[in-house]
């Protein structure tokens, strides 16, 4: 037992010694002796305090404690962390359990603190008091909180029982750690009490103040002192650099609540800042020395301090209410009426709704966003502190923060994307620190914990109401989650707008909310928020906004698309069973195989604006939208038909509210007829192709600027490459650019070991403008001078590697300049290609003196003839072939060259015949892209129509392809079909460039209606038409089954194929009539087909459905008619039932009648097939004979065929 004491007695007198040594070199006044009274005061305090738990009486002292001043809590304390001497361990394992389940406890540290508290840092003069507090010894001061402060407390030294410390977070190592006192401090020396004074103290209570205040010119009382409970306590406000607040007094006797005489005091001596976390609603104060001043920019006066005033507390014996001299009318002391508080008014004006202003108690359980002051009190409320200047206590308020909030609005169902209730405080109420929270700050994103100036900026500048702050703030949350970090550092995008350098975070949300914002919006006032009665705040009303706009990742957007695009995707709405009912197997899927679907960006509710970094790849070689977490295929265009050309425009983020989202799906189907579209089952695969059209100036295009780093490495971004060290450049002319496609390039001896692949390139040919230029200054030296043999020098140039992301930028008749980095001095750098480039052979075959590769680190800039002299004003014509050449039989130049509008879109695969052949190759058949066009030529009034095949290597086509798309084709392939028919082909020549974007609604212009005597006129007629006619006979008429796989007949259903190795199990009909028809000025033979075959016969579906399931027996039913009066030739037996039937009902008034017949012509303006000749043909007209030349009657296939409309009775 002695030795224990020994060893006890030692290590209290070692803990002694530390201790001693810390007082005198920390707490001590500098350059004076050792104090020992100071030191023996301390250790006297903390052994007090150490002995006040009853669990600490076996030892005296607290040796497991050690002092730590605030150099070394500020410089090696990285982590969070409390101490707790006051408190035994049972009462500290109750204090954890009260924080609840969430969160991480704060560490406890044996720490010991001591300091002297003050409300002025050192590095600060007396008139920039702001309110705050601080714990100072000889090494520094920290910045710290208090839940209570007493003015008596300030100057002295104190020992802080209970404490945690918060140094600055990792990702705002600018900023200061601070300090969170919990409880009382326990004073070092006593404190000397106010002394009591020697008479009362003569005061105005609220009543005679206020009247005094209206009245002051008659009732003259020099700086009166003031009394009364505080009932209301507003805002600290912070206003250029001026710190004020306003406490409400009323009387005594009124319970809390209740109406009463009331006056407020304005408080905006830096000295005084200090009182607001003092004062405390519901105690009784004195304000002394008080005067009158006027607000500024308002009329009415208000009571306000002076440097000599004091705030001491009300003690009802010591004070004496002061006798005015005057004795007051009777109507000045009747209290004025109370405005009525929008909390007992629930009527709502218009839209707009009234908020309830209340008291409420509760704990901070999560927070939304700091920088933006959003939290979550008792998981159930928002808690909004944006309209109040919050800068020291937001570094308080986490989990577990317990907060008292006076005069706070209620506000529900604010809209904008908010769904919970939010408690909102304006400068009128405050915000009270009831606890301070167990847990350590919880690990917060980014962008949570940056940008306080610039939601400080929505408020107080911008004006934005609660409903729409609460939107923009999740609007820039999504922004910075899309764009942050790599294209911007969080800093960077979250700057507050200053005069000349506009925020870009502002510039993104500015257009969403300046239609949500009325005109003549009040501007905020903070004398008027404050005092004004009744109170206006903009939280009093307000109205539910629905959220303006998203701000989705691509990766979303682009899902979304898909999700809609196949949910859309119905077999039998993209084809009508009156088509398809007909179709075989090949002809149903591959009719399946590609379709399309446009989203306007008006479909999206809400509102989804498009967002993204514009950049060109070099891997599919186009324009590309990009954020985190995916990159968008994308095409611009110009109002003018333009493509974007101006490589300047890579690396700058585009906004686009107005764009059409695309997606274009491809489906692998083997449906054995349209009875089983319903299955889906028989879809193999599916996928899509999404991508984005918008017009230019519909685009909000900004620079982004370059990142920097906040205590980061550099490293590079990618979206803004840093542009390389100019050295040279040359100016050149595009005449014409080549398909984009692999191809095969000549590889040195010794390169590579490996067989080269086909590498993605492209050709373009021009002409250079000048001779090379080299770098002076910021601009481009004059062109060096070119012999007359380099004079319009043709130049063809190769792009690929990375090269080739400057595919979309490059067009015919535009000028660029193509820039090579590097010194200036090298020779010779666009002259020559090399000894890897082609011989000099094929260059003169092809017009080219020489062949240049352009360098991955060539960059291309959009240039212009006016920059070099003598060069006459460029054609931005395109070049367009003849129609006459388009449609000729003549292929000597078979290269053209035209403008059409895309009106069709479909897979193409060879015909089944071939696949039998060789049905083991079946899955390596490749399937091409068939465009429909109409030709667009200024000579046409009808524009013809013409097909257009791409294939390997020309596939997947290149977007924009679509159905109602205008496109320019330059050097297709012309090629005339076994049949006749002209039709074109790409080739690795051929470029496109889409000059508009589909119409968005798909409704065609109505067919021109004609007689068909015109279509024998010179010229080209229409390909479609329509024309009032009459049926004059019945030509032909066939109904037949066949297989839906191989086509063959099908009687009673069943396929006739001899091997019996069909897979298809089911048939489909087939039905066609030829009619002569006549309108009065011509004859023409009509093919209707399928359903139009019913129409024709004037049959009901029910009946032409009888008629097919009689025909299934046979399988085929045909009849041939040679003229009126003829006899039927009839392959079909004469007597068989249907065939007498139909035979009967061909020659009856119901078929024979007037139609109204829209058709196109059979005979297709791109068939060349030689016309046939007039012939002669003897008609009998009574006993005369004559004989005249016919031309051959046109062969129209029927479109529609309707009942002619009859004339309205005469009234």
């Amino acid at each position: 037992m002695a030795a224990c004491r020994a060893q006890a007695s030692a290590s209290e007198q070692a803990w002694l010694e530390a201790a001693q040594t810390f007082i005198q070199a920390t707490l001590s006044p500098a350059g004076k002796e050792p104090n020992k009274q100071l030191t023996q005061s301390v250790i006297d305090c903390v052994k007090e305090t150490w002995l006040s738990q009853r669990e600490n009486q076996d030892f005296t002292l607290p040796l497991n404690y050690s002092f730590v001043s605030v150099q070394n809590l500020q410089t090696h304390q990285r982590m969070p962390c409390c101490s707790h001497l006051s408190r035994s361990g049972h009462a500290h394992q109750a204090w954890s359990q009260g924080a609840g389940p969430g969160g991480s406890l704060l560490p406890r540290e044996p720490l010991l603190l001591l300091g002297t508290l003050i409300n002025l840092s050192e590095d600060l003069e007396q008139e920039c008091r702001s309110g705050s507090l601080y714990v100072r010894d000889n090494t520094g001061s920290v910045g710290c909180e208090l839940t209570d402060l007493d003015l008596s407390w300030l100057g002295h030294l104190f020992l802080f029982p209970s404490w945690s410390y918060l140094p600055p977070a990792k990702k705002n190592s600018l900023g200061e750690g601070h300090l969170e006192l919990w409880g009382t401090p326990v004073p070092v020396f006593p404190l000397a009490g106010r002394p009591d004074p020697l008479t009362p103290i003569p005061v105005l209570y609220p009543e005679k103040a206020s009247c005094l205040l209206r009245y002051r010119k008659r009732h003259k009382v020099k700086e009166p002192n003031l009394a009364g409970k505080l009932v209301r306590l507003s805002a600290l406000v912070i206003t250029q650099n001026k710190r004020y607040f306003v406490l409400t007094l009323g009387e005594l006797s009124h319970a809390e609540g209740q109406a009463g005489s009331q006056v407020s005091v304005i408080v905006q001596i830096p000295a005084q800042m200090v009182w607001h976390r003092v004062l405390r609603p519901g105690r009784a104060y004195i304000l002394t020395k008080l005067r009158v001043t006027k607000t500024r920019g308002r009329r009415y006066s208000i009571w306000t301090t002076i440097p000599s005033s004091d705030l001491v507390p009300l003690r009802p014996d010591y004070v004496q209410e002061l006798e005015l001299d005057i004795r007051f009318l009777e109507a000045d002391l009747i209290p004025l009426p109370q405005p009525t508080n929008s909390k007992d008014s629930g009527r709502q004006e218009g839209l707009f709704r009234n908020s309830k202003v209340l008291h409420y108690l509760g704990t901070v359980t999560d927070v939304l966003n700091e920088s933006a002051s959003l939290y979550i009190l008792d998981g159930e409320l928002i808690l909004c502190l944006a309209y109040q200047h919050i800068r020291g206590l937001r570094r308080v308020i986490r989990p577990g923060v317990r907060l008292e909030l006076r005069d706070v609005h209620l506000l529900q169902s604010v809209g904008g994307g908010t769904t919970r209730p939010v408690l909102a405080l304006c400068l009128h109420g405050t915000v009270l620190l009831q606890s301070f929270s167990p847990l350590k700050p919880e690990s917060l994103p980014p962008f949570k914990v940056r940008g306080a100036s610039l939601y400080e900026q929505l408020v107080w500048e911008c004006q934005l109401g609660l409903p729409l702050y609460l939107w923009a703030t999740k609007a820039l949350e999504e922004l910075a989650c899309k764009l942050c970090p790599y294209v911007l550092r969080y800093h960077q995008f979250l700057r507050h707008s200053s005069p000349g350098n506009p925020s870009l975070a502002l510039q993104l949300l500015a257009p969403s909310w300046d239609v949500l914002i009325p005109r003549g919006t009040p501007v905020r006032h903070a004398y008027s928020e404050l005092l004004e009665e009744p109170h206006h705040c903009p939280h009093q009303k307000y109205t539910q906004v629905q959220t303006p706009c998203s701000f989705p990742t691509l990766l979303d957007l682009a899902e979304e698309g898909q999700r809609r695009a196949w949910a859309a995707f119905d077999p039998k709405a993209l084809l009508p069973l009156s088509e398809a009912a007909h179709l075989t197997s090949c002809q149903l899927n591959r009719h399946l195989a590609w379709s399309w679907l446009c989203l306007p960006s008006c479909v999206f509710q809400p509102a989804q604006v498009l967002l993204g970094v514009l950049v060109a790849s070099s891997h599919k070689g186009c324009l590309q939208l990009r954020d985190l977490r995916a990159s968008l295929p994308c095409m611009p265009l110009t109002e003018n038909s333009q493509p974007l050309t101006d490589p300047k425009l890579i690396g700058c983020l585009v906004r686009v509210e107005k764009f059409r989202l695309v997606v274009e799906r491809e489906v692998r189907s083997s449906f054995p007829s349209w009875k089983e579209l319903d299955a889906a089952g028989f879809i193999q695969k599916k996928q899509a192709r999404v991508y984005v059209q918008f017009l230019l100036p519909d685009a909000l295009i900004l620079p982004v600027p370059r990142p920097t780093f906040d205590s980061e490495s550099p490293q590079t971004d990618p979206s803004c490459p840093e542009e390389p060290r100019v050295g040279q450049s040359r100016l050149f002319l595009l005449s014409h650019k080549e398909a984009l496609m692999k191809r095969n390039f000549c590889v040195l001896p010794g390169a590579r070991l490996r067989p080269p692949k086909p590498t993605l390139s492209f050709y373009v040919s021009g002409t250079w403008l000048c001779g090379t230029q080299r770098k002076e200054g910021s601009g481009w030296g004059p062109p060096e001078s070119l012999g007359v043999e380099n004079k319009d020098q043709k130049v063809s140039l190769i792009f690929l590697g990375s090269s080739v992301r400057w595919f979309p930028f490059l067009y015919p008749n535009q000028v660029y300049r193509l820039v090579a980095p590097g010194p200036s001095q090298t020779p010779m750098l666009f002259e020559t290609e090399g000894s890897s480039g082609p011989s000099q052979r094929p260059l003169e075959l092809a017009g080219t003196q020489s062949c240049l590769t352009v360098q991955e680190e060539w960059t291309l800039e959009l240039g212009s003839s006016q920059d070099i002299p003598n060069v006459p004003e460029i054609s931005k014509a395109l070049p367009e072939s003849s129609l006459t050449h388009l449609l000729s039989d003549n292929i000597s130049n078979s290269l053209v060259s035209f403008s059409a509008e895309i009106l069709s879109r479909i897979l193409c695969e060879p015909p089944l015949a071939l696949r039998r052949i060789k049905p083991e190759n079946a899955g390596a058949v490749k399937t091409g892209v068939k465009l429909t066009v109409a030709l667009e030529m200024d000579d046409c009034d009808y524009p013809p129509h013409l097909d257009i095949y791409i294939e390997e290597p020309h596939l997947p086509p290149q977007i924009g392809l679509l159905p109602g798309a205008r496109v320019h084709f330059s050097q297709l392939e012309k090629k005339i079909s076994r049949s006749n028919i002209v039709y074109c082909c790409f080739r690795p020549s051929t470029s496109v460039q889409v000059l508009s974007f589909p119409p968005e609604t798909q409704a065609r212009a109505p067919l021109p209606h004609i007689y068909l005597a015109e279509l024998f006129q010179g010229g080209r007629g229409p390909f479609q038409a329509t024309a009032s006619c009459h049926v004059v006979f019945v030509l032909s008429l066939q109904i037949l089954w066949v297989c839906a796989h191989c086509t063959s007949l099908a009687p009673q259903g069943r396929c006739s194929r001899q091997d019996h190795n069909c897979p298809a199990q089911t048939a489909i009909s087939q039905a066609s009539i030829r009619l002569l028809v006549e309108d009065g000025t011509a004859e023409a033979t009509v093919t209707c087909r399928n359903h139009l075959v019913a129409a024709a016969l004037g049959l009901s579906p029910s009946d032409w459905t009888s008629v097919l399931e009689c025909a299934r027996r046979p399988g085929r039913v045909a009849l041939q008619f040679t003229g009126p009066g003829a006899p039927t030739e009839s392959p079909s037996k004469a007597h068989e039932p249907l065939a007498l039937f139909l035979r009967t009902l061909c020659g009856s008034p119901s078929v024979l009648r007037p139609i109204k017949l829209s058709f196109a012509l059979e005979r297709r303006p791109s068939d060349v097939t030689p016309l046939e000749p007039a012939r002669l043909q003897q008609f009998q007209c009574g006993e005369l004979s004559l004989r005249t030349k016919v031309n051959p009657r046109p062969r129209l296939l029927c479109l529609s065929l309707q009942e002619p409309e009859l004339p309205a009775a005469p009234s």
